[in-house]
């Protein structure tokens, strides 16, 4: 049980950008959490610089408020040089933690940055009990639960645990469960897991010829949950918007904070308010995501176009670089709005730098007037178009100029100085000590003696206070003994200025040393492969993927294959009485699992192991804890515990797997430099699958089990409820069939057919068997990122 005392409760805003930095801070946020120009999940924010992080930290510290620093893409071979980097200078920087997703990004930091606090991000999926124990033995601080938690499952976990739980409390939600959607990537590489999604849930597709927004959610505020989500054990209040306009950050952090701050008895009150700051921020509609259970009807309205702002008009008249139309607000210069077509193309947004009223120039524009807006820039817009109002201007009006010189004026990261002075005879020795770092020196210098105000202790302090450097402040000046005399200040100053000088050189110096010799023995150690110890090539292994009853019964028939089944209670029963070796089944976990069902996993799990079965596919940071007491089995990792990097691949043999997968995302370029650098025997590459683009926990309507859509350009999902959850698959299948010939020239042995919705024993099955086997491409698939790249 949880043994622990109560933590203050913390609201945690975004900063996206320098704008939005100062409107949280101002605003009442005790932390902020800011990505970098890479490895951020939000790689179109804004994002900072290294040393703009450093001014963020020293302006936040100044005030008691914490950074966090994004860190939560997946991350590929090649650039985990570029991520050593990263972590020198957050380490140097001293920040209060970094988000994580990728475990390489793990292995990295717990090996070598040990003291740089790690947060484990929402994209880990992080969904029960089991996984959340599994991070606090792996030593992370907090973690971002997955956003389908009810207020009952987080207390569930929160009871149970000790790690500090950080939860989302209001901003966009995805209609995937975050970490598990392949769309963006898909549709054009561009990979959510890697902070690039283009969004293409919110989209209008048809279904049965009627046209919605089916993926398109709603936005989450939790303002009315507050206080239930602060007894279920939440001490972050995680606000998503990195995108998101300094106004609506600003709105936003002083509408939660107006609640947090509230007593009991004006809590109701205060809730008020805080729902008519929050209507300022003209979002999505909204609802209360999975806090009351999986049945919220609000989550996705199809019938509403799931973009952000208010609608406040359509566009009645267009001319060449403006706009008229009749406002149902008030419009004020500085509010931010957005053009929006009718049909599947994307808006454009812009602030208002001018308006007409009546054709005549004003700042103001009441509501039901007629307005004309100048366009930024050439815009495709039509008469029809609508027009959203996404913020007000008056929200935050300070400029970037004025937060950049606000910026500037931070204090940077300073190291605490000892300073020792003797007088003698060979003149004046100074003794600087900082960070490990002594600097000595003696000064011939001329000294008179004093008949009334001789040298003292604070005359030398007050000189050696002013550094002159903003790496160094005095701690401490030590002089144990001063001679009655007198030395010309012009001349301690200039004592001051070249020792101070010569004492930064020298930390500077040690500084950049030690950095290279850490980068140097991570470099080294990067070369060593996880698994390169193994180097005779092993017989070529094929794994059939299949969830059909029915292929359990035809084992004995493909005595060459191993057959990879899900962990459910018809399989559990048909493989048990089946005649069948029990080395030829790997059992594959769950990728999404919530407590509700966890018990029920763990039990058929040791109904196998007690009828012999020992092979068994990972997918989740759970099915970690759930196999770290048995012995005698056989973990592989499946395609959801990501390896696109060594340090994951090095991080999943160091938890006992003999083998992972590669990602079905991942490219060429990826794929063969893991293969060429460590042993391809531990390696399984899905060469056919249907790809499960995401999985959602919102629920379809009615009794319906599968729904075919199409987008406006003709494109089709299918869509398929299984068990308790929703699964969206892409019309052609991926392969890499027709390909296999150059794989195995790059040492791929152990290939994988995921035929999920076919089936071995159907035509479509039997035709992708016999294409593997011929090595002969299959028609109407796709290759995925495979040749075009990831991004």
């Amino acid at each position: 049980m949880k043994v622990s005392t109560k933590q203050a409760t913390e609201l945690l805003a975004p900063a996206g950008s320098l704008e939005s930095f100062f409107a949280a801070v101002e605003n009442g946020a005790d932390a902020v959490f800011c990505g970098l120009a890479s490895f951020s999940a939000r790689a179109k924010a804004k994002n900072f610089t290294l040393q703009e992080v450093e001014q963020l930290k020293g302006y936040a510290s100044e005030r008691g408020v914490k950074v966090y620093v994004a860190l939560n893409t997946l991350v590929q071979e090649e650039e985990l040089p570029q991520v050593v980097e990263v972590l020198l200078g957050l380490e140097g920087i001293a920040v209060d933690g970094i988000i994580i997703q990728d475990m390489g990004l793990y292995q990295l930091t717990h090996t070598w940055f040990p003291g740089i606090p790690l947060h484990a991000s929402t994209q880990m999926q992080c969904h029960n009990l089991a996984a959340v124990l599994q991070l606090e033995q792996l030593g992370f601080e907090r973690v971002v639960l997955a956003r389908e938690l009810s207020l009952k499952e987080i207390n569930h976990i929160h009871n149970n645990s000790t790690i500090a739980i950080e939860h989302f409390v209001h901003g966009a939600m995805c209609y995937s469960i975050s970490g598990h959607c392949l769309f963006s990537s898909y549709l054009d590489g561009r990979s959510g897991n890697r902070g690039r999604c283009i969004q293409p849930c919110r989209r209008r597709y048809h279904h049965n010829n009627l046209p919605g927004f089916y993926f398109s959610t709603s936005d989450f505020s939790a303002i009315e949950f507050v206080p239930q989500l602060i007894d279920a054990g939440v001490t972050s209040f995680k606000i998503e918007g990195r995108m998101k306009s300094a106004e609506y950050v600003a709105a936003v952090v002083a509408a939660y904070r107006m609640v947090l701050d509230a007593p009991s008895s004006q809590r109701k009150e205060s809730v008020v308010n805080a729902l008519a700051t929050l209507d300022m921020t003209m979002g999505r509609s909204t609802s209360h995501g999975f806090l009351q259970g999986i049945g919220n009807k609000q989550l996705v309205v199809s019938d509403k176009k799931g973009g952000l702002g208010k609608p406040i008009g359509r566009v009645q008249r267009v001319k060449k670089q403006s706009v008229s139309f009749t406002t149902a607000d008030i419009l004020y210069v500085g509010d931010r709005i957005r053009i929006q077509p009718e049909n599947d193309r994307g808006g454009s947004g812009f602030i208002l730098r001018s308006l007409q009223v009546n054709n005549k120039k004003n700042k103001r524009a009441a509501k039901g007037s007629f307005v004309t807006i100048p366009l930024p820039r050439p815009i495709d817009v039509n008469n029809g178009d609508i027009i959203f109002k996404l913020s007000t201007g008056k929200l935050f009006t300070t400029s970037w100029e004025a937060c950049r010189r606000r910026l500037s004026k931070a204090p940077t990261q300073t190291f605490p100085v000892e300073v020792t002075i003797d007088c003698g005879q060979q003149g004046v020795s100074v003794i600087g000590r900082a960070r490990g770092v002594t600097v000595q020196k003696t000064y011939d210098v001329e000294m008179f003696p004093a008949d009334r105000t001789p040298l003292t202790i604070g005359t030398l302090t007050k000189v050696f206070t002013k550094t002159a450097t903003p790496l160094l402040k005095l701690a401490n000046l030590h002089a144990d003994t001063l001679p009655p005399v007198i030395i010309k200040p012009s001349n301690l100053n200039a004592i001051r200025r070249d020792f101070y000088e010569l004492l930064a050189a020298a930390l500077t110096e040690q500084q950049n040393k030690t950095k290279r010799q850490k980068t140097e023995k991570i470099t080294s150690a990067l070369v060593q492969k996880p698994f390169a110890e193994v180097s005779t090539k092993a017989a070529e292994q094929l794994y059939v993927v299949t969830d059909q009853v029915s292929d359990v019964e035809a084992m004995d028939g493909y005595p060459e294959l191993l057959f990879v089944l899900p962990v459910n209670e018809r399989f559990v029963q048909a493989a048990s009485k089946a005649t069948i070796q029990r080395k030829q089944i790997v059992w594959d976990l769950p990728s999404v699992g919530y407590d509700e069902s966890w018990s029920s996993t763990v039990g058929l799990v040791e109904k196998l192991l007690q009828k012999g079965f020992y092979r068994f596919r990972l997918n989740n940071l759970s099915h970690l804890h759930l196999f770290k007491q048995q012995h005698h089995v056989t973990l592989e990792g499946g395609p959801w515990l990501y390896t696109l990097n060594s340090q994951a691949i090095a991080w999943l043999k160091g938890q006992g797997l003999v083998g992972y997968t590669f990602s079905i995302e991942d490219d060429k370029k990826n794929i063969e430099r893991l293969l060429r650098e460590d042993d391809a025997n531990r390696a399984m590459l899905i060469v056919y699958a249907n790809v499960a683009l995401f999985t959602s926990r919102i629920q379809q309507g009615g009794d319906v089990k599968n729904i075919d859509l199409v987008n406006d350009q003709g494109s089709h999902l299918r869509q398929k409820q299984e068990e308790h959850l929703v699964v969206t698959r892409g019309e052609r299948p991926f392969s890499l069939v027709g390909s296999l010939k150059q794989l195995r020239q790059q040492g791929c042995v152990n290939f994988v057919l995921d035929l999920q919705g076919v089936g071995l024993l159907t035509e479509e099955g039997q035709e992708v068997v016999q294409a593997f086997y011929e090595d002969r491409p299959l028609p109407n698939t796709t290759l995925f990122n495979y040749e075009r790249g990831l991004r």
